[in-house]
């Protein structure tokens, strides 16, 4: 019969054993809880990382796209004493560039190139060289519209930022006056540089997140507000500043001369109303070609004053008591010795009253008069006016001019400081010290802002300022060295001044043409001086009344009529008025009007009674 089998014995005796029956549900249940565990491992990982220790991710993922950019602010406007602007800042854009998101691209580089106006080479060149950084200027301060052009070439890594650029409506007439701003907005000369910290103002910031290619997607935050500059009320004129530029740009085409400078001073306020050089530059387009045009030479450059010195040393005399006005002085024969030179006048002008000396501008008077006084109290005098210190004004680079003391003198030093060599000084010290004469004698240091006042110090007496004034009067006068800076219907004060320029250790045959002078002379308004350098002979000389003379005749006539300040020389300009008229008067009426009296004077004296 068929029954089930057993299984059979082994070699040992004992039964061989079961197979382990296969538990797939306790597996999978084991699978799902690893899984859950982990699961749930992943999410508290992920709470812990999003909501409690994520300080460090945050600061990952801040690194990579939020960003802390400046807000520019704009520099503070300048503006004459009349609020006309001088510098105003205008808004600009400026592309930037990512070189590491740039160099990924390098076929739209040729592209982006020609829109920037640059080779190719070397825009790849400068980014290869900034291929670690993920910030460079590509093309600063550009217009706006050309900056939205290049931006619509959508070329990945390229962006642009709001900047601003200085702008100069005066142009070359205030450069030296103004200065300028480098690419960063920062003063480098003149105003710009020494009121920096006024104009500057301070740039804000905030923070954005931008994308891989720079555009700003969102601004998270302002960390600081913009501050803008604060504005500046200088004290020039620009009308007066105008006029001065031209006259000087004219003076330069008639004569030849190399270079030149004026300065106008308030004497009430020692403001400087203009102050203008030649040759001049552009400060809208400043390249480093032809630095030496940047110079301010009216207060950096120094000439040697020749005989615009001379009121100063008859103001010595007189304050010394060694002359009085009609004090006479033997210039016989027109020279003297000095040493192993010789002090010589243009001419012999015989004996001269004080007053001539100044009037005919006479060497050896001058020389005559200084060596009345002692060396010390010569040398004390003159510093007082100023030779020998700076002016003070404030402006960057002012030079104090030179003026030996009397222990470094030589036997010759005295005698020819007193027509104005051996020592020397700025176009702004000249009229700063005739505006002292002008002012009874207080002398105050010059502002270049409106408003800003400062004291004077009296330096000469008051009677002896009024002694000098009217002697410089003269010289515009009939018979004066300077008439061609004569004004109609004002009395003008001044002096002229021609200066052998020093070469190699001695004078050569250069000039520098001055003429220093105030107007009015009842009541001064205005003191100026001029200064040009190498006039060419051929032309119209080199003396100071023929070359500087009309210069001054020309800014001070336009300057009395635009500040209106009345005539103080009224008969003058009545006369001169009358005689023009009677000149532009056709004969026919004045035979008329000088018939019925010749017909009167023709009749008896009884008949004229008839007619009266």
């Amino acid at each position: 019969m068929i029954g089930r089998a057993t299984p059979k014995a082994s070699k040992s005796g004992k039964p061989p054993r079961g197979r382990a029956r296969f538990n797939l549900r306790g597996r999978l249940g084991l699978v799902v809880g690893t899984l859950g565990l982990c699961s749930l491992a992943l999410v508290g990982r992920a709470v812990d990382l999003q909501l409690i220790d994520n300080d460090f991710y945050r600061q990952q993922g801040d690194a990579r796209f939020l960003r802390e950019i400046p807000i520019p602010t704009s520099r503070g406007m300048i503006t004459d004493r009349n609020g006309e602007p001088l510098a105003v800042s205008s808004p600009v854009e400026s592309i930037w560039g990512n070189p590491q998101e740039l160099l990924k691209h390098p076929g739209r580089l040729p592209e982006l190139a020609k829109a920037l106006g640059i080779p190719a080479d070397q825009l790849t060149r400068k980014l290869g060289q900034r291929s670690d950084k993920e910030f460079v200027y590509l093309k600063r301060r550009i217009n706006p519209d050309e900056a939205k052009a290049i931006l619509a070439r959508d070329i990945p890594g390229v962006a642009s930022q709001r900047e601003f650029r200085r702008f100069y409506p005066q142009g070359e007439a205030l450069a030296h006056v103004l200065g300028f701003t480098n690419i960063d907005d920062r003063g480098q000369e003149g105003v710009e540089l020494a009121f920096d910290d006024w104009l500057r103002g301070k740039p804000g910031a905030k923070k954005v997140i931008r994308d891989r290619r720079g555009r700003i997607v969102e601004n998270v935050d302002l960390v600081r507000a913009a501050e803008p500059g604060r504005d500046l009320t200088l004290s020039i004129d620009r009308r007066i500043q105008y006029l001065t530029y031209r006259e000087l740009k004219r003076a330069l085409l008639e004569t030849g001369a190399s270079s030149a400078s004026a300065v106008v001073l308030d004497i009430a306020t020692g403001e400087v109303l203009a102050m203008a050089n030649l040759p001049s530059y552009n400060p809208n387009a400043v390249d480093g070609s032809h630095r030496d045009a940047h110079r301010n030479r009216a207060i950096t450059d120094v000439v040697e004053p020749g005989s615009t010195m001379k009121p100063v040393t008859i103001a010595a005399g007189l304050a010394a008591g060694v002359v009085t006005p009609d004090t006479l002085i033997n210039t016989n024969p027109g020279w003297m010795p000095n040493g192993r030179y010789r002090t010589t006048d243009t001419s012999n002008h015989g004996v001269l009253t004080v007053t001539g000396v100044i009037t005919k501008s006479s060497n050896v008077g001058a020389a005559k008069i200084a060596n009345m006084v002692p060396d010390r109290q010569f040398y004390d005098f003159v510093h007082r006016f100023g030779y020998g210190s700076a002016p003070g004004s404030g402006f960057p680079g002012e030079s104090a001019g030179v003026l030996p003391p009397p222990d470094g003198w030589y036997g010759t030093t005295k005698q020819t400081m007193a027509y104005g060599y051996g020592l020397s000084a700025t176009p702004l010290q000249i009229a700063e010290v005739y505006a002292t004469l002008a002012d009874n004698g207080r002398m105050r240091a010059p502002t270049f802002v409106k408003g800003q006042r400062n004291e004077p110090r009296q330096v000469l007496d008051p009677a002896i300022a009024h002694e000098v004034m009217k002697m410089m009067q003269t010289v515009t006068e009939p018979g004066g060295t300077a008439t061609t800076a004569a004004i109609l219907g004002y009395h003008v004060a001044g002096k002229t001044g021609t200066a052998r320029m020093a070469s190699g250790g001695s004078y050569s045959r250069r000039y520098v043409s001055l003429f220093a002078g105030v107007v009015p002379v009842d009541n001064p308004r205005f003191s100026m001086a001029v200064v040009v350098s190498e006039p060419d002979p051929s032309r119209r000389g080199y003396y100071g009344g023929s070359v500087s003379g009309p210069v001054f005749h020309n800014v001070m006539q336009g300057a009395l009529r635009l500040m209106d300040v009345p005539p103080d020389d009224i008969e003058t300009w009545l006369a001169a008025q009358a005689k023009e008229e009677a000149r532009r008067k056709p004969p026919v009426a004045i035979a008329q009007a000088q018939a019925p009296a010749q017909a009167q004077a023709a009749l008896p004296a009884a008949a004229q009674g008839a007619v009266r």
